[in-house]
């Protein structure tokens, strides 16, 4: 009876510690990724949030495109026609199913691109621009390195596999908010259908980022996915004036760990409205100007950004003119912000608008 009963207690505690592994296991993996390589990156701090590998160099497939879309955005008209030639035809993979003589806009061969991953679309604008595939990787690789993308080498404009075509998590995050920053992709980016006619028949594009539809304030970018490189995957979000760059590359799980890591950016960032906060006017009043008030705004960003887990928060003062005499012309300064977080103290000019011009010159250019 007694050897029974420990039996019984052997169970029991053998069920119990296999229970709490399991929840250990579990919160293991609800912070952590199983991608080779993944960033978590914030545009307007220049700053990496997350990061595994980041610099570790590995094919991107797809996510390529972001480039070949910002590139073709800034070198064409939207509305220019273009004529698809048979180097542009039959490429494999992912495709819009283009034929010789087909005639189709910039705009309509970009939002190919980016929504459909249309690899004969990426051909299409990639010869239009460059002449040939070899002309626009050396653009591409150009464009990068001015974003700051050192550690990557383009070969084509699609991502099919290539054996000197990589990128880095880092460098990836980079494109994508440099290519965020254009109106024109951001839009494209975040449009989850779109259709347009070549001659007679429709073609219905619907954005294989499921993001768009399943996480609140996303903005984009792009998918990728071959058989050498795996699952890749770029998004970003934008949430109370914070933008927030994910990538990972070769991870099976990319849709939850995005997911994960939006959530642990906007859980430790925090955007402050300078002239909310600061109890900014909308303008100040000008004497003896041909104007009665001039506008005035906060120079370069209205927004501060911190990190929520700072040990206090920063301290706020505001020295500004109580009126304008004069002329001022816009961006002069008229006062300044003083922000104050822990030894660290940063101004930020508060500047005019418009240009006032002063009725005569009798008298100072500045209240004191």
């Amino acid at each position: 009876m007694k050897d029974r009963r420990t039996l019984i207690y052997l169970i029991l505690i053998s069920m119990f510690l296999i229970s709490m592994l399991a929840l250990l296991a579990s919160a293991e993996s609800s912070t952590q990724s199983g991608a080779k390589s993944y960033v978590l990156y914030n545009p307007e701090l220049n700053l990496f949030l997350s990061e595994k590998n980041m610099n570790m160099r590995l094919p991107m497939a797809s996510t390529t495109k972001i480039l070949t879309a910002l590139i073709a955005i800034e070198k064409l008209n939207p509305d220019e026609p273009i004529t698809i030639t048979k180097e542009s035809v039959g490429i494999e993979g992912s495709s819009v199913y283009l034929a010789e003589g087909d005639v189709i806009t910039v705009r309509d061969l970009i939002y190919s691109v980016l929504l459909q991953s249309a690899n004969d679309a990426s051909v299409a604008l990639a010869l239009r621009i460059g002449g040939t595939i070899e002309s626009f990787a050396e653009m591409m690789n150009t464009r990068a390195s001015e974003i700051g993308a050192t550690d990557t080498n383009f070969e084509n404009p699609h991502g099919l596999d290539s054996d000197n075509h990589y990128t880095t998590a880092k460098d990836l995050a980079l494109i994508a908010a440099a290519a965020l920053s254009n109106d024109t992709f951001r839009k494209i980016a975040s449009t989850q259908k779109y259709s347009f006619n070549i001659g007679d028949k429709t073609r219905c594009l619907v954005n294989h980022n499921k993001l768009l539809s399943q996480y609140d304030g996303c903005i984009g970018v792009k998918t990728g996915y071959t058989k050498r490189c795996g699952r890749c995957l770029v998004s970003a979000a934008y949430r109370d004036g914070i933008t927030l760059v994910a990538v990972t590359l070769s991870d099976p799980n990319d849709w939850q760990d995005h997911k994960k890591l939006l959530d642990l950016g906007f859980s430790s960032l925090q955007s402050i409205d300078l002239k909310k906060v600061a109890n900014i006017p909308d303008s100040l009043p000008v004497i003896y100007g041909c104007k009665d008030s001039v506008k005035i705004c906060v120079r370069d960003s209205e927004r501060y950004y911190i990190t929520k887990n700072d040990s206090e928060a920063p301290k706020i003062a505001v020295n500004l003119i109580p009126y304008v005499t004069n002329s001022v012309k816009a961006g002069d300064a008229l006062g300044e912000i003083i922000i104050t977080e822990e030894n660290n103290t940063k101004r930020i000019d508060i500047i005019a608008q418009e240009d006032v011009r002063a009725k005569g010159n009798k008298f100072p250019l500045f209240a004191k």
